[in-house]
Order: structure tokens, then sequence, then C-alpha cells
């Protein structure tokens, strides 16, 4: 009898389990253009299938487009998302609109943050430590007693994807150091755009010791810098990672750049929204550690928790 009501017991847990619902989770990003966010994807997707629940990847298309945004938001609302993961595409407040769906379903900041909007958790790094980070690495080549050498900075877009926050930091690091900010150029992270500013500073400031900022930039400036002499070329830099950048660093096309570790990023993503709805624990704002990586460590970090496999492909959906 005692096996019999072992047995009965041990069937009826497995056919909770096999007929529970798992959960569903949307993901808004402000785009899946450059090697950044499709990181984060393949984190993302990759934990998503590893933890088996549903996932909804949505993307507005650039920074700017917040009728995007909201239209996704009401998608992921119809399709009656458990929680929504919220990449913004702006930092200014969204809207008020963002807490009262927080109250009915969870939303959680991913990446960028949201300014004065509470909302449920979230999920990334500080932009402004990632332009800190790097603003110190030249400090530390530059300090006071050392002759003036000349920045141009370029975080990304105006409003969006931590480019002020970014900046704010970089600026702090550099106080006080022998590094003179010459010029702030905000653009999207585009080839045409980022194409358009370095040849306009290029043009203006001739004698330009360092490019820096948006990894799209960086790339770029590979090229553009090549034709200068040697001694004249601009060194470049770049607040986050990308495949570019990180084959300019092992080419020593590029001097260093940060990583915040997106696939990771996108793993842990999933795995603070699951907890949560789970009912167990969280820390409220979550994120890797941030990376320095130059010539000198490039070979001693662990590659995969920053960059997708080099033919991944955007995915949109685990079921």
């Amino acid at each position: 009898m005692k096996i019999i009501i072992i047995l009965w017991l041990a069937m009826a847990s497995f056919c909770l389990v096999a007929n529970s619902s798992p959960w569903r989770i949307c993901a808004v990003y402000p785009h899946l253009k450059d090697s950044y966010w499709l990181s984060i994807n393949f984190g993302m997707i990759k934990q998503a299938k590893q933890r088996a629940i549903k996932l909804k990847v949505l993307e507005a298309g650039g920074y700017g487009n917040s009728d995007s945004q909201w239209q996704q938001i009401e998608h992921c609302r119809k399709w009656q998302a458990d929680a929504i993961l919220f990449g913004s595409v702006l930092f200014d407040p969204f809207s008020e609109q963002l807490g009262l769906i927080n109250r009915h379903t969870p939303l959680f900041s991913l990446v960028n943050e949201v300014d004065k909007v509470e909302l449920t958790a979230s999920i990334g790094v500080s932009w402004d430590e990632m332009g800190f980070k790097l603003g110190k690495y030249l400090a530390k080549i530059h300090p006071a007693s050392t002759p003036t050498v000349r920045l141009a900075w370029f975080p990304g877009p105006l409003n969006g994807g931590g480019s002020e926050q970014a900046t704010t930091g970089l600026i702090r690091a550099i106080k006080g150091s022998a590094i003179e900010l010459v010029t702030i150029e905000y653009g999207l992270n585009d080839n045409i755009s980022q194409f358009s500013l370095i040849k306009s500073v290029l043009t203006k400031y001739p004698n330009i010791d360092y490019l820096a900022g948006n990894a799209v930039m960086a790339e770029m400036a590979i090229s553009e810098v090549s034709a200068i002499s040697a001694q004249q070329r601009p060194k470049i830099l770049s607040h986050y990672f990308s495949h570019g950048v990180y084959r300019g660093i092992a080419r020593g096309k590029i001097m260093m750049a940060n990583t915040d570790q997106m696939v990771l990023q996108g793993k842990m993503a999933i795995n603070q929204v699951i907890d949560y709805l789970d009912g167990r624990d969280i820390e409220s704002n979550q994120g890797p550690k941030i990376l320095t990586i130059d010539p000198t460590n490039i070979d001693k970090f662990t590659l995969s928790d920053s960059l997708s496999p080099s033919d991944y492909k955007p995915s949109y959906q685990v079921n």
C-alpha cells in the first residue's frame, strides 16, 4: 500500500510539472543593428532555452523610436507576457505610464537606464562607469605633469544608450589630467553617422591625439586614420565592446575597450526575471563586472561571455 501511495504521489507531481505553463517573457530592444545588442540577444535566447521558458523579442529599429517601443510594450501585454525586459531608447522619463504598466506586468530595465521611473528591477552596468574607466585609462598615461594631449569623444546618440552618462563619467575621470577634451560628437550608432562625424573631426582637428567613444566609431576609425602618418595618427578607444573592436585590439589597431560582458548580461536578465516570477528574492540592480581589455590581456578573459558567435543571426522567439 505504501509503495502504491508513493507511486501515485510521484505521478501526480509529474503531472503538475508537465501541465504547468512556462513563463512568458517579452524583451524589447532599441535595435539589433550592432554586435552589442546581438550579443545580448544571444545570451538571452540561450538562457531562455536552458530555463525552458517562452521568450518573445521585439526591437524598435533605432534610438529615438519611442512610438515603436510603446506599440511593442502593448504587443507584449496582448501576448500576455508575465514580465517585460525593457531596453529603452530614451534615458529621460519615458512616461509615467511605465509605472502604471509595472503595477500589472512587471517591467525590468534592460541595459539602458530609465530616469525617474520605478520599475521592478534592472539588469545592466553603469554607463557612467563605462565612460569613467576609459577616461581613467588615459588619465594614468597622461597625468597633469605631462604634455597636453587632445581627445575627441563620440559617445553615441544624444538622450539614449547611456551616452550622456558615459560622457559624465569620462569628464570626471580626466579632470586634473593632461587630457584636453576638444569636442563631444553625439550621433546615432550607425556607419553613416559615425563616418560623417569622424571625417568632420579629423578635418577640424588635424592634430587630434585620441578618438574615443562608441564601438561603431572605433571600428570605422581604423580605416579613416590609416592614411595618416604613424607619428601623427590618433589612437582609438571604445567605451564598450564589439566583434570589430575585439579584432581591432588583437591587431593593434585599437588601444583599449571596456566590455560589460553582454552575453553574460543577457543570461543574467533571464535568470533575474524567472527568479522574481518564481517568488525568489532578487537583487534589484544586477550586472556583470566591467572589464577593461587591451593588448596586455586580450587573450586572458572569457570572450564567450562578451560576444556572440561570429555567425550568429538575431533570434526573436523561444517556444
